[in-house]
């Protein structure tokens, strides 16, 4: 399971003109399901995902996390993230989850980031969906879970 966070100053999902999901401050998760994942990774990943520390403290570092910057979240669905770029020049998506369980292990990951008491946004899954952001920074990082 991978997530691509961004830290952002907002970001919205649209699908057929109309905002699906919308945050403020906080962090946009582009999630991609693999084959292999279950939902204790799903679980796993939403608590790395809620403690990794990329809010500015009073001092300007990197110290705080989501929660505690007083952020938001919003989950898109990406199945690309799960994509072999390796060799060739179009990727293979052989390691990509079926949608059924792609989108099952997304509601889990969903689910787990609203246990630990996050407000969270998502888009649609399977969807075509234009995503607006302000990335904050820019911070980006790539958290997989194995």
């Amino acid at each position: 399971m991978i997530a691509l966070i961004q830290r952002v100053l907002m970001a919205k999902v649209v699908v057929e003109g109309q905002t699906v999901g919308e945050i403020e401050r906080g962090l946009l998760i582009y999630l991609g399901v693999e084959k292999d994942d279950d939902d204790k990774l799903a679980q796993r990943l939403s608590e790395r995902v809620v403690n990794y520390r990329i809010f500015a403290d009073e001092a300007d570092k990197m110290n705080l996390d989501v929660g505690q910057s007083g952020g938001q979240i919003l989950v898109v669905s990406q199945f690309t993230l799960a994509a072999d770029t390796n060799k060739g020049r179009r990727p293979s998506f052989s390691s990509a989850a079926v949608p059924d369980e792609a989108q099952r292990l997304y509601r889990v990951f969903v689910n787990a980031l609203e246990e630990q008491q996050m407000t969270v946004a998502t888009g649609e899954f399977g969807a075509d969906m234009k995503v607006h952001s302000i990335n904050d920074g820019p911070v980006t990082f790539n958290l997989s879970c194995r």
